[in-house]
C-alpha cells in the first residue's frame, strides 16, 4: 500500500477490507473474502451480505454480534458449506468451498461442529445416541470413546439424563446435547448460532468452559454468533456486523488498549465498565496521510472522530471571518459532532496535517452513545459552543 492511502480499518462506510493485526503466523482455519450474497426468492431480490473479509485462525474464539437481520446467521451458513458460495471466496482449511462437488463439500462439513438454535436432535434416540450417531459418522465407537460420550455429557451436568429422549429433556438439556454432539469429533472449526441462549448462568460458564477447553487441547477455531453478553469475556475477538456488512473487528488487546486511551480524556471517564465495552466494539479505527479531508463542509454527518495520533485542522467554519486561523486539533481531542448533534451538513472541513490515525464511531452508535449519558452530551456541546 503506497503511502498517499488511506486505511480505513473495520469501517461500515469505506467498503474496505477488515484488517487485523496478529501476532505470530497460525494457520487460517476459514478464509472469507470479498463474500457476498443475495436472497432472490423475493420480488425484488434481497442483497444481505457485501463484501464481506473474515480470517479466522486456528485456536481463536471469536464471538460475532449484530442486530437480528444484520447478516451474522448467512455468513455463519455459508461458512459452515450450508448455502452456496454466489460471490466472493470462502475457505476452509485450505479448501475453497465455491464450485465442490457433493462428495467433497460433505467431507469439508465432516470437519465441522454445528451447534444452532434448533438442536436437530433425533426424537428416537437418547441424549447419549445422539452423540453416538454423531461420532459414528467419523470413527469406530469403542468403549473408551462411549466413556469419552459419557464424560462430556456429565461435564454438562447431564450425567443423570444420558438414556432421556429429547422430549424428556428440556430445551437447555436439548441444546446442552447438540453442543456435545458438535465437539465430540474434535473438529477443526466450530460454528455455532446462539449457543446459550436457552441456558441459566452455570450452564452458560460450562459450555464456555468446555470450549475454551477443547479449543487449548486442539487448537480448532471456533466461530459463535451471539447476543448473550455473558460469553463475551471469553472471545479473543468481538466482529461485529450491520446491514450485511463486517463492521467491527477487535481482539481482546485492541479493546484494552482503545478502553485505556478514551479513558485518558473526561469525555469518557462517567461510562461504567459494561458501558465501555460496548463503546469500544463499535470503535472502528482510520488511518489517513497527511493532506486527507477527512471531512468536508456540506456533506452529511455519519461520524464521530476520536484522535489516537497525529494533527488535524478544522477550516471553513461557518461565521468566521475569512482571515482567521484554523483550529489545530491533537490525540485526544474530537471531532466531527456538530452535524451530529444538530442533525444538520457539515459546518466545517477536517483536514489531516499529518499521519493521523482515528478512533471513529458511526451515526447510530453515537446516538446510543448520547443515550447512555447525559454527561457525554454535555461535554459534546459544551466543546462545540467553544469552538465557534
Amino acid at each position: 500500500m503506497s503511502n498517499n492511502e488511506s486505511i480505513i480499518v473495520r469501517s461500515a462506510s469505506s467498503g474496505s477490507s477488515s484488517q487485523r493485526v496478529t501476532g505470530e503466523a497460525k494457520e487460517k482455519v476459514v478464509r472469507v473474502s470479498n463474500v457476498s450474497h443475495t436472497f432472490y426468492e423475493g420480488d425484488p431480490p434481497t442483497q444481505v451480505l457485501f463484501d464481506n473479509d473474515l480470517d479466522l485462525l486456528r485456536g481463536e474464539l471469536a464471538i460475532m454480534t449484530g442486530r437480528s437481520g444484520s447478516g451474522k446467521t448467512t455468513l455463519l451458513t455459508l461458512i459452515g458449506g450450508l448455502r452456496r458460495v454466489q460471490e466472493g471466496s470462502v475457505t476452509i482449511c485450505d479448501k475453497e468451498l465455491r464450485g465442490l462437488d457433493k462428495d467433497e463439500m460433505v467431507k469439508v462439513r465432516r470437519r465441522i461442529g454445528f451447534i444452532f438454535q434448533q438442536h436437530n436432535l433425533f426424537d428416537s434416540l437418547t441424549a447419549r445416541e445422539n452423540v453416538f450417531m454423531a461420532m459414528q459418522l467419523k470413527r469406530e465407537v469403542s468403549p473408551a470413546s462411549r466413556e469419552h460420550v459419557d464424560g462430556l455429557l456429565r461435564r454438562l451436568a447431564l450425567g443423570q439424563r444420558l438414556e432421556f429422549r429429547p422430549a424428556e429433556l428440556s430445551g437447555g438439556q436439548r441444546q446442552r446435547v447438540a453442543i456435545v454432539r458438535a465437539v465430540v469429533n474434535e473438529p477443526d472449526l466450530i460454528l455455532a448460532d446462539e449457543p446459550t441462549a436457552s441456558l441459566d448462568d452455570a450452564a452458560t460458564r460450562d459450555v464456555i468452559e468446555l470450549l475454551k477447553e477443547l479449543r487449548e487441547r486442539t487448537g480448532c477455531a471456533i466461530l459463535v454468533v451471539t447476543h448473550d453478553d455473558r460469553i463475551l469475556h471469553a472471545a479473543d475477538r468481538a466482529i461485529r456486523m450491520k446491514g450485511g456488512r463486517i463492521v467491527s473487528d477487535l481482539n481482546t488487546r485492541q479493546v484494552l488498549e482503545i478502553t485505556s486511551f478514551l479513558r485518558n480524556y473526561k469525555l469518557f471517564r462517567e461510562f461504567s465498565a459494561a458501558q465501555m465495552t460496548n463503546i469500544v466494539r463499535e470503535v472502528a479505527y482510520e488511518r489517513h496521510p497527511a493532506g486527507t479531508v477527512i471531512i468536508r463542509r456540506g456533506d452529511p454527518g455519519d461520524k464521530f472522530y476520536v484522535i489516537k495520533s497525529g494533527q488535524v485542522i478544522v477550516t471553513d467554519k461557518e461565521g468566521s471571518s475569512a482571515d482567521r486561523a484554523p483550529i489545530q486539533l491533537g490525540p485526544g481531542d474530537y471531532f466531527g459532532e456538530v452535524a451530529l448533534l444538530t442533525k444538520k451538513p457539515r459546518n466545517a472541513s477536517v483536514v489531516a496535517t499529518e499521519q493521523v490515525e482515528l478512533y471513529s464511531l458511526d451515526k447510530d452508535e453515537f446516538d446510543a452513545a448520547l443515550g447512555r449519558s447525559e454527561t457525554f452530551e454535555e461535554e459534546l456541546r459544551r466543546v462545540a459552543y467553544e469552538r465557534q
